[in-house]
């Protein structure tokens, strides 16, 4: 069995669930609690996919808007990314939108997948089945979950690392 270390970068607007979601996939746990995150918080996870394990070093970057160029100096060396929107808060998928624009645009053509959070908040949803579709019209992977409940958490992390394995990097 092959067994690869793999960077993978969380990024997002401030509070849409970057942290909750890593400590849901790593840990288990979710927290009511929120704490900013400063700077970049790494995390590690082993995943199967396959025939092949990944050791995900997983980095939780700040969410801060004025810090948007040093999240993208952190993709150096990374195999792929999360972007993280608020399923209830529709700027934070235009934030979504700008760093995925910013990070094709200087990082080599990395897989990326988004996660629509906070899913067992559906009923206050402000991002459209629309916008979704659009977004995979495009080619993204968007993937519905909640860090709360831990659905699709664990799904959308999978995905990632199939691409990953898929694209090569």
């Amino acid at each position: 069995m092959t067994v690869l270390e793999k960077k993978i970068c969380m990024m997002g607007a401030p509070g849409v669930g970057k942290t909750s979601l890593v400590r849901r996939f790593v840990d288990s746990v979710f927290s009511e609690k929120y704490l900013s995150t400063i700077g970049v918080k790494i995390d590690k996870k082993r995943v199967a996919v396959e025939d092949t394990t990944l050791n995900l070093m997983l980095w939780d970057l700040q969410g801060e808007e004025r810090y948007q160029w040093v999240r993208l100096q952190y993709l150096r060396g990374a195999s792929g990314y999360i972007l993280v929107a608020d399923g209830t808060r529709p700027d934070t998928l235009e934030i979504a939108l700008g760093l995925q624009e910013n990070a094709a645009g200087r990082a080599e053509q990395l897989p990326f997948i988004l996660c629509l959070n906070k899913a067992d908040l559906w009923g206050q949803w402000g991002i459209t089945a629309t916008q979704q579709e659009w977004l995979k019209e495009k080619g993204w992977t968007v993937v519905q979950t909640s860090a709360k409940s831990g659905d699709s958490v664990e799904e959308a992390f999978q995905s990632l690392a199939r691409q990953i394995i898929a694209h090569g990097t």
